[in-house]
């Protein structure tokens, strides 16, 4: 995909492993505060987040806005960013 952003090249290159949230692409510098606040601490949980909503991007989008503050735009993209991970992992 020519689209993508070097971030998310970056994240889909390998394994989640033990990554920082912060590496999840769409995760703001204050959105990874709001996330590690409410024990999202790592990009495996918020991962597991997405998978609990069974990959639902509409469903993860409007939880991660309403329960931690992400504007769309982060929403958006993180939820793209996981999508595609796990296209490429599961």
């Amino acid at each position: 995909m020519d689209h993508m952003s070097p971030r998310l090249r970056a994240f889909l290159s390998e394994p989640i492993g033990e990554k920082d949230v912060a590496w999840v692409d769409g995760i703001s510098r204050e959105l990874a505060i709001n996330l590690v606040t409410k024990g999202f601490n790592k990009a495996y949980i918020l991962l597991g987040q997405f998978l609990l909503m069974h990959k639902n991007e509409a469903e993860f989008q409007r939880w991660i806005i309403c329960c931690c503050g992400a504007t769309e735009h982060e929403a958006r993209q993180s939820s793209t960013c996981l999508k595609e991970w796990c296209s490429c992992f599961l």
